[in-house]
């Protein structure tokens, strides 16, 4: 409850407040067609649940590994991924040495500068100092052991994080039906038990790839139920091991999942970016880690699709960025001066795993991309970005806004209307308010602090 209390306040800290009067936006006389709690805006799910076959799969062929100390492997492996960061670029340490070697100068006797022993010294030092200083990556080579436990670690609640972006499509947009599908970086297969959960008999092709053989094989046979004789329970699933070539082979759904930070430098994740996004014929689907710097590798995927200049592109469809942004402005996360990253969270049923809870959250970032615009009810309502703070006759709502900005907003019936009042109350975090933004009769640059020091 307080870590909530101080995410609000940090939250409240860094957004505009509004002080003209939000009110419904009911264009589309929604309420007309159901109740307050069941608004279009409300995307969220209850618990997520791993579809029956899969969690008898994943245990079964856990339960076979006899990998000892798996409990310790899983929380290691877990730990490691959640906090693992970009590589840092060529330039950035270049930039670095650089500036450590002019520090280490500075400081040393002028006789001694242009000595053999002087350089040598100089050196030994810079590389000592970037290695204790800079973040050392390391790809990631997935063995058959290291698959078993990414299963027991990452299979629920990756899951739980690509159902619920799904579910943004699926829910907002109800006509769209798949048949073809992407997954860039299948891993243990969460993606395909996903958007099979979200549409069933309309997806015809699954093509999963991922460069680990032995992922491959280990996603396959949770698909055979954990036997490698048994029958596959998705039809039409088919293993690669690099990208199809061709730019002109489209897929009407395409996701990668916990991927990017897998790819050496900020090149190559454009270069895939821009490779996914040929390949894009109705949505393009990211998802990473709830954290800084999940968050910061889907802003840069964000800015290579929408920045174009791809020569190989021949789709030109323009790039609407779908969810969960409800603008096409620069995340307004990156220009505040804010440590806190565009995420969600999703509660989950966690693997039967004697060592599990019987249910976890996930909490993660994720970013939807269209071919065109999409018509649909309140493409622009605000996002509602933090946990909904409900009191006697008043909510507290944080939402990121059509214009580009974070808004706080204290909702009451009096002053908002009793439609709008009840919908903000039955919101949560991650859902969408039908709400018109008002333009602010006061500097919307200031922040609440600001105010209300000036006050």
């Amino acid at each position: 409850m307080l870590a909530v209390r101080f995410r609000f306040q940090q939250m409240r800290a860094l957004s505009s407040a509004a002080s003209g009067k939000p009110q419904l936006d009911n264009c589309s006389d929604f309420l007309s067609k159901g109740l307050h709690r069941k608004h279009p805006g409300i995307l969220r799910l209850n618990i997520v649940h791993l579809p029956q076959e899969a969690e008898e799969a994943a245990s079964y062929i856990l339960k076979k590994c006899h990998i000892h100390g798996m409990e310790e492997h899983a929380a290691s492996l877990k730990n490691y991924l959640w906090s693992r960061k970009r590589p840092v670029e060529d330039r950035e340490l270049r930039k670095k040495a650089s500036a450590l070697q002019a520090e280490l100068i500075a400081k040393m006797p002028d006789s001694e500068v242009d000595t053999d022993d002087y350089k040598e010294k100089i050196k030994s030092q810079v590389l000592t100092t970037l290695r204790k200083k800079m973040y050392n990556w390391q790809p990631l080579s997935y063995t058959e052991q290291i698959g078993l436990v990414y299963l027991a670690a990452r299979f629920d609640g990756g899951y739980a994080a690509v159902t619920r972006a799904l579910q943004e499509i699926h829910q907002r947009v109800p006509d769209f039906k798949p048949q073809t599908l992407l997954d860039f970086g299948s891993g243990v297969g969460s993606v395909s038990w996903a958007a099979h959960a979200n549409w069933g008999t309309s997806l015809k092709e699954y093509m999963c790839v991922d460069s680990s053989a032995s992922m491959n094989q280990l996603s396959e046979l949770v698909l055979r139920g954990g036997e490698e004789t048994g029958d596959m329970h998705i039809d039409g699933i088919y293993f690669r091991q690099f990208l199809p070539v061709s730019p002109k082979v489209q897929y009407d759904l395409v996701i990668s999942a916990f991927s990017l930070n897998e790819l050496p430098n900020l090149f190559e994740r454009q270069k895939t970016i821009q490779a996914l996004w040929r390949k894009t014929g109705g949505f393009l689907v990211l998802v990473e880690n709830g954290t800084r710097e999940g968050h910061q590798l889907l802003m840069e995927a964000r800015e290579t699709v929408l920045r174009g200049g791809d020569a190989e592109l021949w789709d030109h469809r323009p790039a609407y960025i779908f969810a969960p942004c409800p603008h096409q402005l620069e995340c307004p996360r990156l220009t505040e001066n804010s440590k806190v990253p565009c995420n969600f969270v999703q509660q989950y049923q966690s693997l039967p795993l004697r060592w599990n809870p019987p249910q976890r959250w996930e909490r993660f970032s994720f970013l939807v991309i269209s071919r065109g615009t999409v018509d649909e009810i309140g493409n622009q309502w605000p996002r509602v970005i933090g946990p909904v703070l409900r009191r006697p006759r008043h909510v507290h709502c944080h939402t990121c806004g059509s214009d580009g900005k974070l808004h706080y907003d204290v909702i009451t019936s009096q002053r908002n209307g009793k439609d709008l009042y009840r919908c903000a109350r039955k919101c949560e975090w991650g859902d969408r308010l039908p709400e018109l933004i008002s333009p602010s009769s006061s500097d919307p640059g200031k922040s609440e602090n600001e105010k209300t020091n000036d006050s």
